[in-house]
């Protein structure tokens, strides 16, 4: 790292400069760092892992331990399969130690610009410039919240899930949840763990597969047939899925007409990994509604024309990446929304690389692993050529 002062502004120079602390960015640092490549990791917030952290207390990986490590360093054998939150966010941290890792915190990226020998990025502490930029500002940067018709209007509590922490504040009351993803089914089964009266929002059809298949990992299944295409890899397991997870139809859920490795294929979205939610359902203990047309001063108006009143909605409707937000010539590597066409390989845009935005049927924290050791290897090579 070299620094310099010039009327005022500190100019900060490294040779890779990671956008993001989290799992994707300290990945791609220990990669890096094991390759002897000086690099520098800006973390917006004031904590490793603090997306993790600002999850709802009840938040564990749906995906196995053993298949979630990031490069070269796994978790201690006295975690659970499932790690929950804050084990994740003490892992990260012994993480960064173990590889003499320190983002530097507190340095919110605020543009990003391409220069004739490489990259300078403006945060709010200082101006850095590199010759590499990684950007793994992570998926879920900025809260994805619909509006509907009279939503203003509402007297009721309103919040995103990453607002939410537990029920305690909802024992007794009405909570709709709206979204059938991985926060929503978890925050479904909280509720009702601590004595609300949950309902979900289910807008259109939904696939769900177990999050174990005879006590072993669902994810290990999917690695095993990722080789295989989309359609055949579902046609294998849709009779072990439906042998599990039983007839959804029944429960007022409406089914793709495709399996899971399709959907992910084709939009980006994981399907539900049941932990409880379906057994909840079955149960009557969670009533399934569909989506949301507009709210009321005191509910909702669903599209099959019901009303009825909650004290309170939770938004399980994702989240965005954004890295239009910042990066200057976004509109070369991402889509309108601002979600970035590769991951885990050289952009379109000669040094510059995205990691941890794909969406992988085997993954995400394994996704972000194989693409950090890519994008280290792409570096390392660059650096040898251009050297």
């Amino acid at each position: 790292m070299r620094v310099s002062v010039t009327e005022g502004a500190r100019m900060v120079e490294t040779e890779v400069g990671v956008v993001g602390g989290g799992p994707a960015g300290l990945a791609v640092g220990a990669c890096l760092r094991q390759r002897e490549v000086e690099l520098e990791i800006l973390e917006k917030c004031e904590e490793i892992g603090d997306s993790w952290q600002r999850h709802y207390d009840r938040l564990h990986l749906h995906t196995d331990k053993d298949h979630s490590e990031l490069p070269l360093f796994g978790y201690p054998e006295s975690f659970p399969r499932y790690p929950s939150r804050d084990q994740v966010v003490e892992y990260l941290h012994d993480y960064a130690r173990h590889f003499d890792l320190q983002p530097r915190l507190g340095h919110r990226v605020l543009s990003v610009r391409r220069m004739p020998d490489g990259w300078e990025t403006e945060t709010s502490g200082e101006t850095w410039r590199s010759r590499f930029l990684v950007v793994a500002s992570g998926y879920n940067a900025e809260t994805h919240r619909p509006h509907w018709p009279g939503q203003d209007d509402y007297e009721g509590s309103l919040l995103h899930s990453l607002d939410y922490r537990n029920g305690s504040s909802f024992r007794g009351q009405r909570v709709l949840v709206v979204g059938f993803g991985n926060s929503g089914g978890e925050i479904a089964i909280d509720l009702h763990e601590y004595g609300a009266r949950p309902t979900i929002s289910v807008r259109g059809p939904v696939n769900v597969i177990p999050r174990e298949v005879l006590g072993q990992p669902v994810l290990a299944t999917a690695i095993l047939m990722n080789r295989l295409p989309a359609w055949l890899a579902d046609l294998i397991g849709a009779p072990m899925v439906r042998w599990i997870v039983g007839d959804l139809q029944k429960l007022g859920l409406q089914t793709l007409p495709f399996g899971p490795n399709e959907q992910v294929r084709r939009f980006g979205k994981i399907p539900l990994i049941d932990v409880g939610t379906i057994g909840l359902i079955r149960a009557g203990h969670l009533d399934v509604k569909p989506g949301v047309e507009r709210f009321t001063e005191t509910g909702v108006e669903f599209s099959d024309g019901t009303q009825e009143e909650f004290a309170a909605v939770i938004l399980a409707t994702g989240f965005k990446p954004r890295v239009d937000r910042f990066l200057a010539t976004w509109d070369q590597v991402a889509d309108p929304d601002g979600t970035p066409r590769s991951s885990g390989c050289s952009s379109e845009i000669a040094g510059l690389y995205f990691c941890g935005f794909y969406i992988s049927p085997t993954g995400m924290l394994r996704e972000i692993a194989l693409e950090a050791e890519r994008i280290a290897d792409h570096i390392e090579e660059q650096r040898r050529e251009g050297s």
